[in-house]
């Protein structure tokens, strides 16, 4: 991709990405004069770096993105049509790193959500191999490494609480209990429906909420009530 292309891709201004690069703080390669990026490195990279963003400069992000998805969502809400009850667990009986990624694929596949179960779970496991998706607070975003339109049916999440909370990789070195699976079909979503669930997570209650929640429903109704109140202060 070329600098304008990326600067499209993650919602950027063209000024933004070629700061970047002479600070030397994104992947790519230089050709000449010409500097070209990998894709699938951009993705990865770009994931990661939401993952890691304090909250103001999350909340900047996610206003950047808000403002460039209407063709997508005119009403600026993504939730709705990513979850329901069915793919919200509040019981997951996961006690392990590779259970909880293997329990998370079996709900999208249980609800008809992925075309390859097996080939998720595998993408799933070198993005956690490449650098953990758990956040200090006891929450973790799983997403594939590459998106691939065919790989699921639909955009989705999925959620799943463990009874037992798990050592995940989180940075502050404390178990995780709230796994997100995200996965989006269009390329151009994923990181906006990314830095909004971050923003969710990290300016309001949501996942002390969801951590008293008894049924899908209940959480269903919090992440939808949450991501309103996100909306309304943009």
């Amino acid at each position: 991709m070329s600098i304008k292309e990326v600067a499209t891709y993650l919602h950027l201004a063209t000024a933004d990405v070629e700061k970047l690069v002479r600070e030397r703080e994104i992947p790519c390669e230089k050709q000449g004069d010409r500097v070209t990026f990998r894709r699938s490195t951009i993705d990865a990279w770009a994931s990661q770096r939401i993952l890691a963003l304090s909250t103001p400069r999350l909340a900047e992000y996610h206003s950047k993105t808000s403002s460039k998805v209407g063709e997508f969502s005119p009403d600026s809400a993504m939730m709705p049509s990513l979850i329901t009850p069915e793919r919200l667990n509040p019981e997951m009986t996961s006690k392990t790193r590779s259970s909880a990624i293997r329990d998370l694929v079996a709900m999208a596949e249980k609800n008809d959500l992925v075309s390859d179960p097996e080939d998720l779970r595998k993408m799933l496991e070198e993005r956690e191999a490449l650098c953990s998706t758990a956040l200090p607070g006891g929450w973790a975003v799983l997403h594939p490494r590459h998106h691939d339109p065919y790989l699921v049916a639909e955009s989705f999440m999925v959620l799943g609480r463990t009874i037992q909370p798990i050592h995940f990789g989180s940075q502050d070195g404390k178990p995780t209990d709230m796994f997100f699976l995200l996965c989006c079909q269009d390329d151009r979503l994923h990181l906006h429906t990314l830095a909004r669930l971050c923003t969710m997570c990290m300016e309001t209650p949501l996942l002390d909420e969801l951590r008293t929640a008894d049924s899908g429903a209940a959480m269903q109704d919090i992440i939808l009530r949450t991501e309103a109140e996100i909306i309304r202060r943009l």
